[in-house]
């Protein structure tokens, strides 16, 4: 099994993502859990990153936690692009900037904003590596909002 998982990973193929996504699609509720605590990993990274001054590492990693607060929130509140999510195999990343303007109907434009910043951060601070870290703090600064309102928002509904 050690071989397999390996290999797979030599293929650029996330092990991970695909046991989370298994997961998902069977118990949405601990796969939220585990969502956020791996959000919560890639912020603490960000934090470091930041704290170096190394603008597109921090970037990517507030980015990474975006991507699973995004994921943990569409799972736990059912949403059509979870639905799709579940169709298709995989999330995508045009499905993510759905789930976030969904999501912000019902829970806030802090779910929206915490998205773009994120999405911003991946595009023009990791892949472009235009940002400055004082320009990438601005965007870490709402993707840690987002991460802690959908941690406020599942401990209420018994999910963290």
């Amino acid at each position: 099994m050690e071989g397999l998982i390996r290999r797979l990973m030599e293929l650029g193929i996330d092990v991970n993502e695909l046991l989370l996504d298994a997961l998902g699609a069977k118990d949405p509720e601990e796969s939220s859990r585990e969502r956020i605590s791996i959000a919560e990993k890639y912020m603490r990274e960000c934090e470091e990153y930041v704290n170096k001054g190394d603008a597109a590492q921090a970037s990517e990693k507030a980015y990474k936690a975006a991507e699973e607060v995004i994921k943990a929130l569409a799972e736990k509140f059912r949403t059509p692009e979870y639905d799709r999510f579940l169709r298709e195999g995989r999330w995508y990343t045009y499905l993510l900037s759905m789930a976030s303007k969904t999501l912000a109907k019902s829970l806030g434009d802090w779910v929206i904003d915490g998205w773009n910043a994120a999405y911003d951060l991946h595009v023009w601070g990791f892949h472009e590596g235009k940002l400055t870290i004082d320009y990438v703090k601005v965007g870490v600064n709402k993707v840690r909002k987002m991460l802690d309102e959908a941690k406020e928002i599942l401990l209420q509904q018994g999910s963290v």
